[in-house]
């Protein structure tokens, strides 16, 4: 495996939307050397993640930094092969709605839309083109398990935070569980945080409905205050 390509190509493919100045200095760091051979390791001894390198920063490729408003905390992929796409709660590749996606759609169906529109499409690329970035805290967990590789991934977490908190301000950020939540404090009170549940909490116990205290309403209101632009969910 030829580390420099990867990671030129991975650079390259980040060019586009703007992101190559935060991730130079990381891509081409002994930092990410190590993260990619843990990957590989963990790989090779049939412990396989996704979703696959090629998808890895999706996520900022779609998200343009210029226009960067919302971030959108998570805690890892989708577990099973072939599903995660590299955008947090996106379901591209299958094309199936998961249910912590479909909680989503009905919370922002029942608090913005009245009811009145179901979201369908499960790329949520077209958020991110909006400058809304899906962010997953570990980009990558083992095949068919959650949140094994939340370590491999901790440094360049609290890089990303410590990156955008000194270089934009007045953020709005929205953290999805506990594990997005202890993450808080890296990111200055000069920006907008929400506190929510994690939607898997709410398929994971049923509940009819995932209490997002109105947070995707609360965004598109703020926004639209900030910018008078109107979110497209």
């Amino acid at each position: 495996m030829d580390l420099e390509e990867i990671k030129q190509k991975m650079f390259e493919k980040l060019k586009p939307s703007g992101w190559d100045m935060f991730f130079k200095s990381y891509i081409f760091s002994s930092q990410f050397t190590d993260v990619l051979s843990k990957l590989y390791e963990l790989s090779s001894s049939d412990k396989r993640f996704t979703p696959p390198l090629k998808d890895l920063f999706r996520a900022f490729e779609e998200c343009p930094y210029d226009k960067l408003q919302v971030v959108i905390v998570g805690q890892d992929p989708y577990p099973h092969l072939d599903q995660a796409d590299g955008i947090s709660f996106s379901c591209s590749k299958t094309g199936k709605l998961q249910p912590s996606l479909r909680y989503i759609f009905d919370e922002i169906n029942r608090t913005i839309y009245g009811g009145n529109k179901v979201c369908t499409d499960v790329d949520l690329k077209r958020w991110s083109n909006q400058g809304i970035l899906m962010l997953n805290t570990a980009l990558t967990t083992e095949v068919g398990k959650i949140g094994q590789h939340y370590d491999i991934w901790n440094d360049f977490t609290a890089h990303l935070f410590d990156y955008l908190s000194h270089n934009k301000q007045e953020i709005i950020y929205i953290y999805m569980g506990k594990k997005a939540q202890g993450w808080a404090d890296l990111v200055s009170d000069d920006n907008h945080k929400i506190f929510v549940s994690h939607p898997a909490s709410a398929a994971y116990t049923r509940q009819k409905e995932w209490n997002s205290d109105n947070a995707f309403l609360k965004v598109q209101q703020l926004v639209a205050q900030k910018t008078g632009n109107i979110i497209k969910w």
